[in-house]
């Protein structure tokens, strides 16, 4: 329960019994949970590590567990600055994208940049990456932008690549598994060793091939009028870096969805910071790539679950508990 503080689950289990019998020792620690004194030991010095243990002054040489009032709540502040400094380094990342985009359509250096017009010249140039990538595709892909055709027609580059041992990682939105297609895609990618994971909403398709080239869409809310294929090292470098900062925070397929302490997962709390920064259902619809009946259905539960009576309150106790300003470190049930 508590792995997303740095416990192991048998080091947790020692904690607790250290709780309940503050006055047992190693011997009766081992004994109870049936496991060697060795094992406690290395329990200790790993409760010892995260400051949950201090010197007892009541025991020569013997040991105090830390209140869980102060010591694991010390340990879930640090979890949550942690995901505030790395979602701040989003946004930064994310800053420098758009700059060095203008910079870039500003000198208009022709020797780092091809234009790829419609759909067709976009696909074909993605089975020629494949075809001759040697280490790496990484791959943003938001709800809309492909459709299920596309799938299909990238099957046997993406095959061939992980067969030639070229690492696949592909980002999604968590909407993908409402739709049979992509989450049959999926699927088919992951048993073939593709690494895939999902976050409420992404900020365009983007892919990424031997952190050399990227491909970036002409226009973010429109595949259709194709892409532009960078080549240069800063730029590259730049979006590969935004590439890292969320595949560090998005959810491993077939990992159990994490949720926080009432039940709310990433996509929804998503959508309440969506809809506490004005924008309508629509909008949210948009970004998490959901329909208008899906966006009110979540909020309505969402309200349940905070026990709001209206949106206004649902807000407001969202923004006492901190989650319309950085994420919290969630909790797995």
């Amino acid at each position: 329960m508590l792995e997303s503080l740095g416990l192991s689950g048998m080091t947790e289990s020692v904690y607790r019994l250290m709780l309940a019998h503050p006055d047992w020792g190693v011997t009766h620690l081992a004994a109870h949970m049936e496991v060697a004194e060795g094992r406690v030991r290395e329990c200790l010095d790993e409760l010892a590590d995260l400051a949950l243990l201090r010197p007892s002054w009541d025991r020569p040489n013997g040991l105090r567990p830390v209140s869980p009032q102060v010591g694991l709540a010390a340990l879930l502040a640090r979890a949550e600055s942690e995901v505030a400094e790395r979602q701040r380094q989003i946004e930064t990342t994310r800053a420098a994208i758009s700059a060095i985009a203008v910079e870039h359509h500003a000198t208009h250096d022709r020797d780092h940049v091809v234009h790829l017009t419609g759909l067709d010249q976009v696909r074909v140039r993605l089975e020629e990456l494949a075809c001759t990538a040697t280490s790496e595709c990484a791959s943003f892909t938001p709800g809309a932008a492909q459709r299920p055709d596309t799938h299909q027609a990238g099957k046997p580059a993406n095959q061939a690549a992980l067969e030639r041992g070229v690492s696949v990682r592909s980002v999604y939105q968590d909407s993908f598994r409402n739709d049979p297609g992509t989450l049959a895609y999926v699927r088919w990618l992951t048993d073939l060793g593709g690494l895939t994971r999902s976050v409420p909403t992404l900020p365009m398709m983007m892919v990424i091939i031997d952190r050399s080239v990227a491909l970036l869409p002409v226009d973010p809310t429109d595949s259709s009028r194709g892409a532009i294929e960078v080549s240069a090292p800063g730029v590259v470098a730049a979006v590969y870096s935004l590439f890292e900062q969320v595949w560090a925070t998005a959810t491993p397929f077939g990992a159990p969805e994490p949720v926080n302490d009432s039940g709310l997962n990433p996509q929804e709390l998503q959508l309440l910071k969506i809809l506490s920064e004005g924008h309508t259902d629509e909008v949210a619809g948009r970004r998490l790539n959901l329909s208008l009946r899906t966006v009110r259905r979540m909020m309505s539960q969402i309200m349940d679950r905070l026990g709001a009576h209206s949106r206004f309150q649902a807000g407001v106790h969202a923004a006492a508990k901190g989650w319309l300003g950085t994420t919290p470190e969630p909790s797995r049930h």
